[in-house]
C-alpha cells in the first residue's frame, strides 16, 4: 500500500483555504493526512520573509487570493486583520489530530466567512464541529505545543518551504496552483524522474546573490 500524502498547512494562509477545496481529487488517488504547522517556523528555518512582510507583495497576495477564489467560485472573505497570530487555532487543530471536519470548519470560518481566528466563539465552534467541545482547554498543554513544534520541524526536514504543501512520496507540491501537478504525478510518477523534469531537478546554480 502506498504511503498517505501529507498536507502541511497553516490557517494563516488564504491559499491553503483554496487548496483544501481541491484535496478531494487527490484523495481519490491517495489518502491524505492533514498536518497543521507554524508557517513562521518554516520561514525562520529557511531564512525567508513571509509574503505579508513585503509591503507590495502583501497587497498582491491579498488580491491574487481574492481573484482566485472568485474564479473558483469559492466563498471567500479576508479576516479582520492579516497577518494574525495563528497559534491558538493551530494548537486546537493539533489537539484534534488534524480532524478533517475541524480543519474544514476552521478554514470556512476564518476564510469563507472572514471571522477572527482568535475569537473564542470561533475556536469553540471548530471544537464542537469535531465532536470534542472540551478540546479548547487543551491548547495550553505542553504536549500539544510540542506536537505542533515537532510537526513543523518534520515539515522542514522534509524540505517543505511554504504552505500549503502536499508531500507525496517525498515530492513537494507547494500552493494551490501545484495541485494539478500533484495529480499528474499520481497518474505517472515516472514522468517526474525522466526527461526535462529530471534535468531541471539537478540544474546547477549559475550565480548566488551575496547576502
Amino acid at each position: 500500500m502506498p504511503q498517505p500524502a501529507l498536507w502541511y498547512f497553516d490557517i494563516i494562509s488564504p491559499f491553503a483555504h483554496l487548496a483544501l477545496m481541491r484535496l478531494g481529487a487527490i484523495r481519490e488517488q491517495r489518502p491524505v493526512v492533514l498536518k497543521p504547522i507554524v508557517f513562521g517556523g518554516v520561514l525562520k528555518a529557511w531564512g525567508q520573509l513571509g509574503p505579508a512582510e513585503v509591503a507590495p507583495k502583501r497587497v498582491h497576495t491579498y488580491r491574487l487570493s481574492t481573484h482566485l477564489a472568485q474564479a473558483m467560485g469559492v466563498p471567500f472573505r479576508f479576516p479582520p486583520a492579516h497577518p494574525f497570530n495563528p497559534l491558538a487555532m493551530l494548537r486546537l487543530l493539533t489537539a484534534l489530530d488534524g480532524s478533517e471536519a475541524a480543519v474544514t470548519a476552521a478554514f470556512r470560518l476564518v476564510w469563507g466567512e472572514g471571522r477572527d481566528a482568535n475569537d473564542p466563539a470561533v475556536l469553540q465552534e471548530v471544537a464542537d464541529t469535531a465532536g470534542l467541545p472540551d478540546a479548547l482547554a487543551r491548547i495550553g498543554e505542553q504536549e500539544v505545543k510540542d506536537r505542533l513544534r515537532q510537526a513543523t520541524e518534520d515539515a522542514v526536514a522534509a524540505a517543505v518551504f511554504g504552505v500549503p504543501s502536499l508531500v507525496i512520496d517525498g515530492e513537494i507540491f507547494w500552493g494551490v496552483d501545484a495541485m494539478p501537478m500533484a495529480l499528474d504525478y499520481l497518474a505517472d510518477p515516472a514522468a517526474f524522474r525522466s526527461g526535462e523534469m529530471a534535468r531541471v531537478s539537478t540544474l546547477p546554480e549559475g550565480v548566488q546573490r551575496q547576502r
